[in-house]
């Protein structure tokens, strides 16, 4: 089959969509660094921005516009061997069939991926996030070799999600719906369910007990294990309390850790150290962050809230709260030496 099959047919009109497609899928992410926002949630308003696109050029079909974002970017497995169309690789991830389809994905990537982000940090989050669906890709394409059907959707990458926390944090309890009930499940408890409905339904397409689906559980399961396998590797040690492990570190008592560490620098904190009497309103923030500096989010926000109400204890200059390693701190602008706390 011919490789230009499709790029040789475009127009310019379709070029314009590729533009807007690719604005939308990026822009989230754009924003989310600049204001030092989830990423997790960034991936949930691009897969929302490049659906919304998909149904309105779906709505439109046949009246005013003909561009078909699953025909240009959608995984077929025959033609993976051509570099021409290895983009489909990784643009399937943003492509759904439905709005049934784009919003499960997404109510996974924000309810386990937001959490995980938690743990792991932006950066180590986004190579989870992309092993997951590079190894759903790799399961269809390996299963599904001759298929001409395009594969699309996030679901590879949701499921690996679901397995790197498994791998690392099994125990950790999150919101999800689960057994005709929302509320927080073990990790392990929801990786087992879910993937094991996957092998199930597997089984039953094989052993024609079911109908035909349009549902690629091999992709799901390759996302899964593919970020099972590399996610201790990725994390290394850092916090790790696998599933099994004897070393277990309860959550309650890490957390009660950091609080003292935190009360112990808040009770020694620069400004009192050098003399100066702190206002009522850095005293309340300071409060608050004695009570709630546990939760990545929460210290960051109290530590920017500080960074505008007060001023350097050296040099009564200006002072920033930075991220350094995924632990935000306040710092001098002029000097390090100046101020460099909690």
């Amino acid at each position: 089959m011919d490789e230009d099959w499709k790029w040789s047919l475009l127009e310019i009109s379709d070029f314009f969509w590729i533009v807007i497609i690719f604005t939308v899928a990026l822009l989230p992410f754009f924003y989310a660094y600049k204001d030092k926002t989830s990423v997790a949630l960034g991936m949930v308003l691009s897969l929302l921005l490049v659906h919304f696109i998909q149904y309105f050029l779906s709505f439109s079909q046949n009246n005013i516009f003909s561009f078909e974002p699953i025909e240009i970017f959608g995984l077929i497995p025959i033609f993976m061997d051509e570099s021409l169309h290895f983009h489909r690789f990784i643009t399937a991830a943003w492509l759904h069939a439905d709005w049934v389809h784009a919003l499960s994905n997404i109510l996974v990537i924000a309810l386990v991926g937001v959490p995980l982000e938690q743990r792991l940090g932006a950066k180590k989050w986004l190579i989870v996030y992309s092993l997951g669906f590079i190894g759903g890709n790799l399961a269809w394409i390996f299963t599904h070799p001759d298929s001409l059907n395009p594969a699309i959707g996030a679901s590879g990458a949701a499921f690996g999600l679901l397995g790197a926390y498994m791998a690392c944090w099994p125990e950790d309890r999150i919101e999800f719906p689960l057994l005709f009930l929302i509320r927080a499940w073990p990790v392990w408890l929801i990786a087992f369910l879910r993937v094991g409905i996957e092998i199930l339904q597997i089984y039953s397409l094989q052993s024609g007990t079911s109908g035909e689906t349009n549902v690629a559980h091999m992709a799901h399961l390759g996302g899964f294990f593919l970020s099972y396998i590399s996610a201790k590797i990725i994390v290394k040690n850092h916090h790790i309390s696998a599933y099994g492990d004897s070393s277990m570190v309860d959550q309650r008592e890490m957390s009660k850790q950091i609080n003292d560490d935190l009360s112990m620098q808040i009770d020694n904190n620069p400004w009192t150290k050098n003399g100066l009497k702190l206002e009522d309103n850095i005293s309340r923030i300071l409060q608050k962050l004695r009570e709630e500096g546990d939760e990545r989010e929460t210290r960051r926000a109290w530590l920017e809230e500080l960074a505008e109400q007060t001023i350097c204890p050296i040099c009564n200059g200006e002072i920033v709260a930075v991220d350094r390693n995924d632990i935000y701190i306040l710092k001098c602008v002029k000097s390090d030496k100046h101020l460099n706390w909690p």
